[in-house]
């Protein structure tokens, strides 16, 4: 019985993995770790320069040489800086974008902003970022490439 029911849910699993497109189609990401600082849900009016209904994080994100934040887009704008290294980012056009250290980040929210982060250099780019998603939101969503990458 204890196995039928493992062959039953490993079976629904890859079901699942299969219907679902953005799963075998987004591209992973690779060589990235993040510490996060702050992880919070901003009620709505607390702020005045904040979104209602807001979920809040501030993270540290490194990027190792070669490694990239595979293709996403946020539900939220997210803002940034970066703290090292110098960071590839290519939008929906694969024009890269090059941010150094020091640069500012602003990333605007939605399925038409969607971008890859890369480190091409041979330190480790450092961001120190603040997400503002909507709560319930992820804080990123993985897409296929464009065609142009």
């Amino acid at each position: 019985m204890k196995r039928s029911v493992q062959g039953v849910l490993a079976a629904t699993a890859c079901a699942v993995a299969v219907a679902i497109p953005g799963w075998a189609y987004a591209t992973p990401s690779e060589g990235i770790s993040g510490v996060t600082w702050v992880d919070i849900e901003v009620p709505p009016g607390l702020l005045p320069f904040v979104p209602d209904g807001v979920h809040a994080v501030a993270r540290e994100i490194t990027i190792e040489p070669g490694g990239s934040t595979g293709w996403h887009y946020h539900d939220g704008p997210v803002l940034g800086i970066v703290r090292a290294g110098t960071l590839t980012h290519p939008e929906g056009d694969c024009e890269p974008v090059m941010f150094e250290t020091g640069d500012f980040i602003n990333e605007p929210s939605g399925p038409d902003h969607l971008h890859v982060g890369r480190n091409l250099g041979t330190e480790p780019v450092i961001l120190d970022v603040v997400y503002l998603v909507p709560i319930g939101s992820p804080l990123f969503e993985d897409v296929p490439a464009p065609a142009c990458d």
